[in-house]
């Protein structure tokens, strides 16, 4: 809304600042910040007075068991952090803002729905798998149809951009909507079960929403995008550097509370809404083929069960002592702390490699 104020520079031109998006990206990102450090410690005292606290699995690691009854949900304040500065900052009448907005809030409520039924049920089983995956495949199918209708409208291609080649540009065209489907349902639960860590998923997601937001802004930049010889884009996903960069702050913030050892748990409505957000801005910004090295630590997490699972289920033996991957490091003498820091700073090093392909062309 705040960017509406543009149109009263001719009175104080000091307004005119709203029409440039670093500006409201940093604004935004800011914002975020300030919500989300001020609304913690209140919704932190809350969770604690309903007794909304995390129920810890028994076959986990066994110095995890201290951590019952550490308020979650904390996803919650995550979300309220990065949607409210995104509407505050962004062009209201920019539909590539509304699905970003739409869809977070969509994978969000999914989590949520898991998280009060472990809250009711005093267990770490909330909906049953297949309908989460339902429900998450649902929202996924909704996303897909809509950016679909975009490209009809010829607001959206459906083209992937691989990395590292400059005229392969493969236009998928109905296929585009599967194949968004797999990359939101990918991303949305390898953020799920990267969640396992005091401030883990939050520190990881935080690097790769900034890495997003230097594509976003790069990729719909007509200057950049010409020189660096990618895909030109609607000008309008423009605007989606302000929702990472709100994603950014809002992750910072929850990060305060949520480092080791962990005031608040994110809990599902915030890694499913972080996963959701993640995946739909990729696919916005035609930077899908890019998503797996910029979210490389996400992508390990994921990969560990996967092979866990299949491992198990075709020779009967565990390739890890514990999945997801972070778990594993934990039972082989790892602290805590050293698991965190050390996919942090892979975590970094993916972001960088993913930035780097953009002139490797």
């Amino acid at each position: 809304m705040l960017y509406y104020l543009h149109y009263l520079s001719p009175y104080w031109p000091v307004l005119n600042v709203t029409r440039y998006i670093t500006f409201r990206t940093a604004a935004a990102s800011l914002t975020a910040l300030a919500i989300g450090l001020f609304l913690g410690p209140w919704m932190i005292r809350k969770l604690r007075e309903f007794q909304i606290g995390q129920v810890i699995r028994q076959e986990g690691p066994a110095t995890h068991r201290t951590k019952a009854g550490t308020p979650t949900m904390g996803g919650l304040l995550i979300l309220t952090s990065a949607l409210v500065p995104t509407l505050l900052w962004s062009n209201l009448e920019n539909p590539f803002i509304w699905i970003a907005v739409l869809a977070t809030s969509a994978f969000g409520a999914i989590g949520f729905a898991d998280d009060y039924l472990k809250v009711v049920r005093r267990s770490h089983h909330g909906l049953l798998p297949r309908y989460k995956m339902a429900w998450t495949i649902v929202v996924a199918v909704a996303i897909a149809i809509a950016l679909v209708m975009l490209a009809n409208e010829q607001l959206f291609n459906t083209r992937l951009i691989p990395p590292f080649f400059k005229n392969f540009i493969p236009d998928l065209g109905w296929f585009y909507a599967a194949f968004a489907v797999l990359v939101l349902v990918s991303s949305t639960h390898a953020v799920n079960v990267t969640d396992g860590l005091d401030g883990l998923a939050i520190s990881v997601f935080a690097v790769s929403a900034a890495a997003f937001t230097a594509l976003a802004y790069v990729s719909t930049h007509v200057v950049f995008a010409d020189y660096l010889q990618l895909v030109k884009l609607n000008s309008a996903a423009a605007e989606l550097t302000i929702f990472c960069g709100a994603l950014v702050g809002a992750s910072l913030a929850f990060l305060w509370y949520n480092c080791y050892p962990a005031e608040i748990f994110m809990g599902d409505v915030g890694s499913l809404g972080l996963g959701g957000a993640l995946g739909t801005v990729a696919l916005l910004i035609k930077q899908e083929l890019l998503l797996p090295v910029v979210g490389g630590v996400l992508v390990m997490e994921a990969g560990s069960v996967l092979i866990q699972v299949a491992s198990f289920k075709l020779t009967g033996r565990r390739v890890f002592r514990m999945a997801p991957l972070h778990h594993h490091f934990e039972l082989i003498g790892w602290s805590e702390p050293k698991v965190i820091t050390r996919f942090v700073i892979m975590a970094i090093i993916f972001a960088l490699c993913s930035l780097a392909t953009l002139k490797l062309r």
